[in-house]
Parts: structure tokens; sequence; C-alpha cells
């Protein structure tokens, strides 16, 4: 899988959103921990800004930036061979030369620069809000890797969005029961309340998620 296969997968624009809420609010309330989660979401990143992310604790990242503008999705996989540090501290031709003036802010964004200013990037797609499809640079991957830019890896529980998929990840990862129709539940973002909660997690309250519920955006039930 390549980016160019995600960008054939990936859902629209709001159902990516949902999606990137829902991962994060269920990382909450397996994690309290947040430095053990995968998956967050800030509704309130920058003005005007959502940002959804992604980080498996070994150097692979993720980040989606939701804007007036579209969506604009960045991936880095720490071993890829398209890495700027395996390509003399540039990011791989193609994957983000083509990023339109409407995303270029997210290229330049500190957050996603390392300290010299590099976009640390390996996997880049974008989508305006009046666009059709996903887009992606013109990319010549590396011939002997199967998954080249990382994106098999990245972007994983987005193409594959099915409540099973989570529940696999996270009773691999959490090793613990994860209930399925809870999962589902979340997945059609139902309302949050101590009932769904406590089927996921018995140790965590709706309380303990207040914090969680703000910056993510997710419902609450009344």
């Amino acid at each position: 899988m390549t980016v160019h296969d995600v960008a054939r997968l990936l859902p629209t624009i709001t159902d990516l959103r949902n999606l990137c809420r829902s991962l994060a609010m269920l990382d909450a309330i397996l994690s309290p921990d947040w430095e053990d989660r995968y998956y967050s979401f800030n509704a309130a990143w920058a003005e005007g800004e959502e940002m959804a992310s992604m980080r498996n604790g070994s150097g692979d990242e993720y980040s989606i930036v939701f804007s007036a503008a579209g969506a604009y999705v960045r991936g880095f996989s720490h071993e890829s061979a398209m890495s700027p540090y395996a390509n003399d501290g540039e990011p791989w031709p193609g994957v983000i030369d083509e990023v339109p003036e409407a995303f270029r802010p997210f290229v330049e964004e500190p957050a996603f620069t390392d300290e010299e200013g590099v976009p640390v990037v390996t996997a880049c797609l974008w989508r305006g809000q009046t666009d059709g499809h996903w887009h992606h640079g013109a990319i010549g991957f590396p011939g002997d890797r199967a998954d080249p830019d990382g994106a098999l890896g990245l972007f994983g529980l987005l193409v594959d969005r099915s409540p099973e998929a989570f529940q696999r990840f996270a009773e691999d990862y959490y090793e613990v029961s994860v209930d399925l129709e809870a999962v589902s539940d979340l997945y059609a973002s139902r309302p949050l309340n101590q009932e769904l909660v406590f089927s996921l997690n018995a140790a965590v309250t709706l309380a303990d998620l207040a914090q969680d519920l703000s910056e993510i955006g997710y419902p609450q039930a009344r």
C-alpha cells in the first residue's frame, strides 16, 4: 500500500473527521494516561482549525488538519526509505511538491517540521472542501519496499473503518478485552454516557473524561 491507495480508500472530509474524533475518544476511555494513547483530536488546535493525530511511541505519526480550506494529511514513517533523514535532509521528491497554496502553511507548520525547518513527512494527501476526491503528489516510490512511504502502518484504521479493525488493534495494544458493540456505538458517534464508558473501561467515569470530551469535541449525552 502507498499513499495512492490511501487516497482511493479515505472517506469524505466529514466522515474522516468523525472517525478521528471517535478514535480519540476510544483511546481516552481505554487509556486514562495520555502518554500511552495512540490517537488524539484537538477541536481547538488553532483558530478555525482542528487537528487529529496519531503517534505510536516508536517514531511513526500522522497529523490531519481540518480547516476552512478542507483537510491536509501528513504522515511520517521513521523507518521509511522515503524519510527526509534517508534523503539528504530533504522530503522525498513529489511528496509535498504539488501541495496547493491553500495548504502550504501546513507543510511549513513548525509542529510538522524539525528544528532545521525540514518537513517531517513521508506521505501527504489533501482535499479541498469542494473536491470530489483526495489528492497526492506524483511520486516515484522505491521499488524494493512493500510499504515504501509507511502508508499501511500509518493509516490502517483510516482505510479499514470497521469497528472490528479497532477492536483488533486495541486488544493487541492495550492487552484487554474490548467490547465490539461499544466500539460500534462510538464509531457511529453515539453521545457518550456512563454506561457506554463502563462497557469499555470500568475504571473510568464520565467525569474523568470531562477534559477529553471538551478537547475532542465528542458529543455527550444529556
